[in-house]
């Protein structure tokens, strides 16, 4: 059985959307009206744990949501496709071209986690360890990854979201598998030579553009950098349109 998805379109191109740790496949609701569904299928992917996969048993790593991603794309009869990943879907993506390079057409990763994993100071790490099981937790890092800039509605409604859109014990799990994998070395190993867009938010703290060109664009030959105006860790609920548009923009070419 595959994993659960939302598809939207039913174009050529296909796209498989890995959410990030916070999201889940309805994470990008917010710009799916402006994707173009006559050129391009999206399908976005419920990891186990998340949404639709809530129960489903797991090892929560990052190999497994991507082979989980490539055995969505076999059901669905995709010989080709794209992947967009945000946040801890970024470095599934990264795991997902290293399984399947000759697979994929074009990488876009958002706001991502890089295949080296992230280091946090003590106080951090506890914060994000205590978030698997307190929502006002999850509702701190939320504000500090998008610059502590917007409301405080918004703020509560994405806490709840995520604390009801995924298992605690999946969602803790993910927690220590991004953070802690490392696969770097195979990365710039395979000198990946598919074109990749990196787009981060200019107030987004930690997964910025200082970090993307030391990681993606140092790794991946055919990489370019973008930065969304007006926006932090979460373009696609800060600013949907832009990030929508900067996609198609890039997966259109070539």
């Amino acid at each position: 059985m595959h994993n659960s998805y939302h598809r939207v379109g039913h174009g050529p191109h296909a796209v498989i959307v890995l959410h990030g740790w916070f999201g889940d496949a309805h994470a990008f609701a917010p710009m799916e009206v402006a994707l173009d569904g006559a050129a391009f299928s999206y399908v976005f992917m419920d990891n186990r744990g998340y949404g639709g996969m809530r129960g489903a048993a797991g090892q929560y790593s990052m190999d497994e949501v991507a082979r989980d991603a490539l055995a969505l794309a076999d059901a669905l009869g995709f010989a080709t496709f794209s992947v967009v990943g945000h946040s801890m879907g970024g470095m599934a993506l990264e795991r997902l071209a290293l399984l399947a390079p000759l697979r994929l057409r074009k990488l876009v990763a958002v706001a991502p986690v890089p295949s080296c994993g992230v280091a946090f100071d003590g106080a951090a790490q506890q914060l994000f360890l205590d978030a698997s099981g307190d929502v006002q937790a999850r509702r701190a890092i939320i504000a500090r990854s998008t610059g502590g800039r917007l409301s405080s509605t918004w703020l509560d409604w994405k806490a709840r979201y995520s604390w009801e859109s995924a298992d605690q014990a999946a969602f803790a799990a993910y927690f220590l598998a991004w953070s802690g994998t490392d696969f770097s070395g195979e990365v710039i190993g395979a000198a990946s030579k598919l074109p990749l867009l990196a787009l981060v938010g200019e107030h987004d703290p930690r997964f910025n553009a200082d970090l993307m060109r030391r990681t993606y664009l140092a790794w991946y030959p055919q990489a370019r950098l973008e930065v969304l105006g007006n926006a932090g860790h979460y373009p696609m609920n800060e600013a949907p349109l832009a990030l929508a548009a900067s996609i198609e923009a890039f997966l259109s070419v070539g």
